[in-house]
């Protein structure tokens, strides 16, 4: 049975566009994969504790002395188990809210998500095959004169590399808050997109 992670960074909850896109996406592909599990992470309500000093330094106490399976390290192992991971953030500020930015400094342990080989090289241990960011974004950051604005994607794409995640894909409705455009029709578009990745991914 393929287990799909879900983590919702949503922060407009059941308003948010996003989520939304998300959620028909996620039916769909329990439809398409009805042996499947998804699993959700809910961030703002789970609200993972930013790496403060005294966060940091009891997470490389227990990294140390080599508790790995300390509680602290739960997100980390449940990221790395995954079979699918699914990551739906509206695009915020050229790339995503704060509260997943902090769901990743959570995740990204050394020895569970990622390590190095004896010559220091990194290593991948995650045993999810795909990774898909789900977003919106009010304008369009797809252009060429416009696409290296875009820091969401392109930074869970290298973040993929370094957890040993092979296919990272990214589902966008843009130009959603352009006032010329029909949001309805983009919307609807990203739907029928949404509905075709599922069967796949």
């Amino acid at each position: 049975m393929e287990q799909l992670l879900f983590i919702n960074a949503c922060v407009r909850g059941e308003r948010s566009r996003t989520l939304k896109l998300a959620r028909r996406f996620l039916d769909r592909w329990q439809q398409a994969h009805p042996d499947g599990a998804v699993t959700e992470v809910d961030l703002c309500k789970d609200r993972p504790v930013p790496q403060y000093p005294e966060v940091l330094a009891e997470r490389d106490e227990l990294w140390n002395a080599g508790k790995l399976d300390d509680p602290m390290f739960d997100l980390a192992h449940q990221f790395a188990a995954a079979d699918r991971i699914v990551v739906a953030a509206p695009f915020w500020d050229l790339s995503f809210p704060a509260i997943l930015k902090i769901y990743l400094e959570r995740i990204s342990v050394t020895n569970i998500t990622f390590g190095y080989d004896e010559q220091g090289n990194n290593v991948g241990l995650c045993k999810a095959g795909k990774l898909l960011l789900i977003t919106t974004r009010g304008g369009n950051f797809s252009l060429p004169e416009t696409a290296w604005m875009e820091m969401g994607a392109r930074q869970l794409e290298a973040l993929c590399a370094m957890y040993g995640i092979p296919s990272f894909q990214c589902l966008a409705a843009e130009g959603l808050d352009d006032i010329r455009n029909d949001k309805e029709a983009i919307l609807a578009e990203a739907m029928g997109r949404a509905d075709a990745m599922a069967e796949v991914f």
